[in-house]
This record gives C-alpha cells, structure tokens and sequence, in this order.
C-alpha cells in the first residue's frame, strides 16, 4: 500500500489520520476536502486505499462510493474505509450497500485503524459484480469486529449448486437492467460469465462451459442494434436453463 486518499472536509481529522497511516507503513496520503475533488483525485492518483467521511460539509461518502464502484476505474475495487461520528444503524447499514469494506467510528485509535487496515488487507472478501450491487461480498460487513460463523447456508460449504444459483441470479437481474443500466449490466455479465465457466470446469459441465464462454464473448464486443441485443439475450436464455424453479443450480 503506498497511495492512500483521504476524503474529508475537516483538515485536522486528515492530518490525524495521515499520522496514523504513516506510523503504520511507509505511505504517501492525498487529501480531498470535497465530493468533487475526491473524484477528481480518485481518476488521477488512482488509490490503493480510499477513506471517506459518510456525510459532512461538500462529502457525501455513500453517493462517492458508489460511483467509484460503478466506474471503469482501475481503483474500482480498492478497499473502501468509512469514517464518522455517526455510528448509527442507519449509517453503517449504508455504507454496507454502497460497497464500502470497513466502517470505524470516529474518534478512533491507532488499534482501531490497525485492525481495519488488517482486514482489508489480510482478509480479503469476494467480490460482487452484479446490478442493484457491487461491491465486497456484504455477508462478512465490517469483518474486522466480525467473530461469528457466516450466516448463510450455502456459505459453509461453498458449493457448485450455490455458486452457481447466485451466478444464475444475477445474470437474470443484469438481463433485465441492459436498457436501464447498460454498462453496469455488461460488467456484471463478464463477471458472472467467468463464475459460471469456472464452475462448469468444477463440475466437468461441457454444456455450463460452451454457455459460459459464449456470454463471455459477446460482452466483449459492443451491444448495438436489435439484432445484437437479440443475440445477446439468446445467450443469455440458454444459461437460464440452467436454474431449477425454486432457484438452485444442477451443478451439484
């Protein structure tokens, strides 16, 4: 980690937390007052960490977050950390839906910084490329105070079938967002188009595998015109016939 943006309309509390990041490696801080500015900085210094301030004068850290994720940005997945006085259940479960890594409350100690720095670093989590989200997988928000099991089913084992139901589910939500969110729409087609050949190849699936790569492909290419869009969904199609109706995958 060498490039760390920070953020936040208060100078003091940028200062505080640049001598806290230097004490804790050798890394260059940037700072950003505004919304604006931050993502100004954002496209220009291309950070490999990102803190915010959640909402402060001319800083709206949900609404930064999330066009950070929805970008094209290399940084688009670079660990987001939210810092604020208003630790209230209505903040800290927006920053989970914004796509934000950790949340700590200010004022914080060297240790709290240490233990969120741990784990978006050490304890890295899945990432979600889908439509309404993007973002660290939200089931283990906040995972440097996390000490419980993961609360899903399908968690534990990790399995094909749940891979692939969730794959399957987002592909349908991205399908039906081509109009309304086109671009979103193709990266999250990519994203699970890759999830689902790597799952065909676990469960030695010929026909996952053919489906998988040739949605693959055609997100690859410009969407234009009727006859693309037309093609597009006809992929699209053939991988929904692989999802039974209550919504788990053959993949077993």
């Amino acid at each position: 980690m060498q490039r760390v943006l920070v953020v936040d309309p208060s100078t003091a509390a940028v200062r505080l937390l640049g001598d806290q990041l230097r004490h804790v490696g050798n890394v260059q801080v940037f700072s950003a007052p505004t919304i604006e500015q931050g993502w100004g900085m954002v496209r220009t210094v291309d950070p490999q960490m990102i803190f915010v301030e959640h909402s402060s004068a001319g800083v709206d850290g949900l609404a930064l977050a999330k066009k950070i994720r929805r970008s094209d940005l290399a940084c688009r997945q670079a660990p987001i950390i939210m810092c604020t006085a208003e630790a209230t259940a209505e903040a800290i479960f927006g920053a989970r839906d914004a796509g934000i890594h950790e949340f700590m409350r200010k004022p914080f100690t060297i240790k709290d910084l240490e233990r969120r720095l741990e784990a978006v670093t050490l304890k890295p989590r899945d990432w979600v490329e889908a439509v309404q989200y993007v973002g660290p997988d939200r089931r283990r928000f906040n995972s440097a105070e996390y000490k419980g099991p993961r609360k899903r089913k399908a968690d534990a084992a990790g399995t094909p079938a749940a891979r692939l139901s969730q794959a399957l589910r987002i592909v349908k939500s991205a399908a039906q967002s081509l109009d309304s969110d086109p671009a979103q729409a193709r990266r999250a087609l990519a994203a699970q188009a890759a999830e689902l050949r790597a799952v065909g190849e676990a469960v030695k699936e010929p026909r996952l595998i053919e489906a998988a790569n040739a949605l693959s492909a055609m997100t690859q290419v410009e969407v234009t015109g009727a006859m693309a869009r037309a093609e597009l969904v006809k992929r699209i199609d053939v991988l929904m016939g692989f999802m039974t109706d209550e919504g788990n995958g053959r993949a077993a």
